[in-house]
């Protein structure tokens, strides 16, 4: 089973998971599929398999309200994704400070 991050990096890999992604955070109220994919040169079928990748990764809730299904965003999953990747920007300052530093005392 796929870890959250590795599912959510790989929901927002695609730009069109990302531009649905961004239509619905916009949006900031449920879409229904139908409304989304009118947005979207391709299948209803297409944006609904690229929206439950994207809930598959806790980024849209899907719920059903009669014969219509309407998705909402839920940014929520990219607070861990950030978190991550904090450790990483504070590695990368801190080893370009000592860089620098070291360079200081070489000239």
């Amino acid at each position: 089973m796929q870890d959250k991050i590795t599912k959510i990096l790989k929901a927002i890999a695609d730009p069109t998971r990302r531009e649905i992604f961004h239509a619905l955070v916009l949006a900031a109220t449920a879409l229904p599929i139908t409304q989304i994919s009118s947005q979207f040169e391709m299948s209803r079928q297409g944006v609904t398999k690229h929206l439950k990748t994207l809930e598959d990764a806790g980024l849209v809730r899907i719920n059903s309200k009669g014969r219509e299904r309407f998705c909402f965003a839920d940014t929520k999953p990219l607070k861990e994704v950030n978190q991550w990747l904090k450790f990483y920007e504070q590695f990368w300052d801190d080893t370009l400070t000592n860089l620098g530093s070291y360079l200081d005392k070489k000239s």
